[in-house]
């Protein structure tokens, strides 16, 4: 599990589905499901990670599965050994998942590839590579809106006709550019706000052709994709609003003036959420830059703030994805 682009919307039901029936299942002190149980799930991260990583590693916990963990600086890449002879090391101790991030976009693709051709069995899941995709959050964003919508039937239908807002550094944003396949495949609309700095009118037409690769898209009606650069005309009838982390370990030059100024014209706030007009719940794959792109206010509101919300689910949403990559019988 590669890319959300090619994600049918049958996709996202299985994988919402499933996700609701593992978050129902209490997990509580050493039980454990048996699902994965003999499988070894690897998390090979050469990027740092707090919640990603350690949600992979509970989920694969949680089906019983084995979890060993990577650490580039200890490895023998730092003596030369390729990031392909780094994978075969761990699939030959035994993996039947790796779970893949790296800063440089294609990555966990090429591995996949890489390896399929070198005849090793083994679900390579993309972690995050570079600013191409973040699957799994985008998943785990789309589950929390469907759960927030629909508490009793968190599926895709949740999202048709809603009007979902994403502020901030889309451009240096995997999760971002995930959450627009996401979105737009469950029939949502979404607009994008911030500086031009930060969100070249390109986006605009991110997800207008077929997916690298497809001839056809496998979602016949996407929800329609919006740029507007004024935060308050975007929030005007917004569901929901999604903040972005300035990636400044990203950025190559000054893309934002100041942090202040930034906050003043995109920060959001209890005060700015009264353009929305009602109610609206506030989500951020974090981590947050509390007091820039969020106040440290609403960051602590649990009636508006789905962010914790948001770290309870990637558990059962990586749950299921461990789950149908390692225990199908493709594997």
């Amino acid at each position: 599990m590669l890319d959300l682009a090619a994600f049918s919307l049958a996709n996202y039901t299985t994988v919402l589905e499933l996700a609701s029936r593992f978050r129902a299942i209490p997990m509580g002190g050493q039980r454990r499901l048996p699902a994965l149980q003999g499988r070894l799930v690897t998390t090979l991260f050469f990027e740092p990670s707090t919640r990603t990583r350690s949600s992979f590693e509970l989920a694969a916990r949680r089906l019983s599965a084995d979890v060993q963990s990577f650490s580039p600086a200890s490895s023998a890449l730092s003596k030369g050994e390729s990031l392909l002879d780094t994978a075969r090391t761990y699939v030959a101790m035994g993996s039947d998942v790796l779970v893949v991030r790296h800063s440089c976009a294609g990555v966990p693709a090429a591995l996949a590839r890489d390896l399929d051709q070198a005849g090793e069995r083994v679900a390579v899941l993309n972690g995050g590579d570079g600013l191409h995709s973040h699957p799994s959050q985008a998943l785990l964003d789309l589950f929390t809106m469907a759960r927030y919508f629909a508490p009793e039937s968190p599926t895709p239908a949740a999202l048709q006709g809603k009007r979902i807002v994403i502020v901030g550094d889309v451009l240096h944003s995997r999760v971002a550019r995930s959450n627009l396949w996401a979105l737009t495949a469950c029939g949502a609309e979404v607009v994008l706000c911030g500086p031009a700095t930060l969100l070249p009118d390109a986006f605009a037409q991110f997800v207008a052709a077929p997916p690298s690769g497809l001839s056809l898209d496998p979602i016949a009606n996407r929800g329609a994709v919006h740029l507007e650069r004024n935060l308050d005309k975007a929030l005007a009838g917004a569901d929901a609003v999604m903040t972005l982390r300035l990636q400044k370990e990203r950025m190559r030059q000054h893309q934002i003036t100041s942090l202040e100024a930034y906050h003043r014209s995109y920060g959001i706030t209890h005060k700015r959420l009264g353009a929305c007009a009602k109610p609206v719940p506030v989500l951020h794959p974090g981590p947050v830059n509390r007091g820039v792109e969020l106040s440290g206010e609403l960051l602590d509101d649990p009636q508006i703030s789905l962010i914790d919300e948001q770290v309870r689910n990637g558990i059962p949403v990586r749950m299921a994805l461990l789950y149908l990559m390692a225990a199908s019988e493709e594997l």
